[in-house]
């Protein structure tokens, strides 16, 4: 681990240490903001906390470059916290623990926090080092983005001073990214009635495993797994089969993460287990024809459970899976404007049931604001029709691509003269804070970038070291290329 922090650029390698060392769970910031308070205060950095709680680090022009407009530097420094299931990692305290991986880094067993990670121990390079040559700078590190993009729905207008804003949260070096989608979460909340678990009951616990996850925007192309989907598909002919009844459901645990696993615990008569557990087999085959080239660890299996006192009635068993099963999941448009880009999606993120209470969450994604309140709408009524009361969260808008933007084309130009060619230029399918931020400042000029990170929000979450290299070095290269103020 140590000598990760030494790899070239050890401006971004020592200060992403810093960050792997210090818990930073979404909501849960305080300490990594109190470490980069420090480390303002050590280099003599005016910095202010903004009511949203998010942190604004002042860094002055480098002397040639004090004419040049001023430039915001911006990631998020909370992370999604996913581990596989048996890792004893506390996500509240543990330090993440890097491993190398030929020309990658990843965690072991758990998310890597390179989303957003990177970006932020890019702009702490900007705190740390000297002799960099830029204009003046401000450092804005966003909190509690992985929850719902919060820290930068609460921004305050007015307090910034800069014209041109570089996000530093994506995921695809060779890119820019010009535009992206909006989204939206709803909670539905289900009491539900139980009833005794008579004699000649047996329990089964079933573990479905081994699904990939990822991002739930980015990744929602790719025809994942959902665990989510795949219990309640299963579930429903165990209901309607089997007579089995439902105890308890354990699956997701971010809004934005394809879930990986589900764990639930039925009830069912002792006669019918046999015919049950042959079910459950040809489950497994089906499944494995369906997605195995995609999801090859796929699993699922049963094993005997201690029988409960109470269970879900039949009716409700039915009745919420039913729900689930109905529930829309995945791609539901692609873009008509920009070919290859999903327009509106939505994921089935977090089932939670057990003593009479159930909690299902779903986010929606879209482009187009309208169609992702319509796709909300289709989940509402999906759940209202079972008698669950359903809460829809804050909407974020998303971030309309600007044809005439002066950073894109400076981007580009700076782009080909090191690489040797011009950019992709892309608008994806994720909830980037530039959408939220530009509707704060309507006046920035918004361009984000970043290395190549893989499976983010997943426990198999990597970077390419190779290219935070050349993600440092256009950064820098594009700070020298800002324009003198007009």
């Amino acid at each position: 681990m140590n000598e990760i922090r030494k790899i070239a650029p050890v401006a971004i390698w020592d200060n992403f240490q810093k960050l792997c060392d210090t818990p930073r769970p979404s909501n849960k910031e305080e300490a990594v903001l109190k470490l980069l308070e420090k480390m303002a205060d050590d280099k003599g950095l005016a910095h202010f906390r903004d009511s949203g709680g998010n942190l604004v680090v002042s860094v002055p022009a480098t002397a040639g470059f004090e004419d040049r407009k001023m430039v915001i530097l911006q990631s998020h420094v909370d992370m999604v916290t996913q581990a596989n299931s048996g890792s004893t990692h506390n996500f509240d305290t543990d330090p993440i623990r890097m491993v190398m991986d030929g020309e990658w880094i990843t965690a072991d067993n758990t998310t890597l926090g390179a989303d957003n990670g990177i970006g932020a121990a890019a702009m702490m390079g900007f705190m740390t080092e000297d002799g960099l040559e830029h204009g003046p700078l401000e450092l804005l590190f966003t909190v509690d983005e992985e929850r719902g993009l919060t820290g930068a729905m609460n921004l305050e207008p007015g307090r910034l001073k800069g014209e041109i804003l570089l996000n530093l949260d994506t995921e695809d070096e060779y890119e820019l990214c010009v535009g992206c989608a909006g989204g939206g979460d709803l909670v539905a909340s289900y009491d539900y009635s139980e009833e005794a678990v008579g004699a000649g009951q047996v329990a089964r616990d079933i573990a479905l495993t081994g699904l990939k996850g990822g991002h739930s925007g980015i990744d929602i192309i790719l025809g994942l797994g959902n665990a989510n989907k795949l219990m309640a598909r299963f579930l429903r002919s165990a209901i309607r089969d089997f007579d089995a009844r439902i105890v308890k459901i354990n699956a997701g645990t971010a809004r934005n993460a394809i879930p990986r696993e589900s764990f639930a615990t039925i009830v069912l008569p002792e006669g019918k287990v046999s015919d049950f557990d042959a079910a459950l087999n040809a489950f497994a085959s089906d499944i494995k024809d369906e997605i195995g080239a995609i999801e090859p660890k796929f699993a699922i299996a049963a094993t005997n459970a201690d029988v409960p006192a109470k269970a879900m009635s039949a009716k409700d068993s039915k009745a919420f899976n039913n729900a689930c099963v109905g529930a829309p999941n995945g791609v539901q448009a692609m873009s008509t404007s920009v070919n290859g880009v999903v327009e509106t999606s939505i994921n089935l993120a977090i089932v939670k049931l057990g003593e009479g209470k159930a909690k299902v969450t779903l986010s929606a994604r879209s482009s187009i604001n309208s169609a992702r309140d319509s796709l909300r709408e289709v989940a509402t009524a999906v759940f209202e029709n079972i008698g669950a009361s359903v809460a829809w969260g804050d909407a974020y808008p998303g971030w309309k691509p600007d044809a005439n933007s002066e950073v894109v084309s400076l981007m580009k130009a700076v782009h080909k003269d090191m690489f040797g060619k011009e950019p992709e230029i892309r608008v994806i399918h994720a909830g980037l804070e530039c959408g939220v931020l530009g509707s704060k400042y309507p006046h920035w000029d918004m361009v984000s970038f970043g290395p190549t990170i893989k499976r983010a929000h997943s426990p198999d979450e990597c970077v390419h070291v190779p290219s935070v290299a050349r993600f440092w070095d256009y950064l820098l290269a594009a700070l020298k290329a800002i324009p003198a103020k007009g």
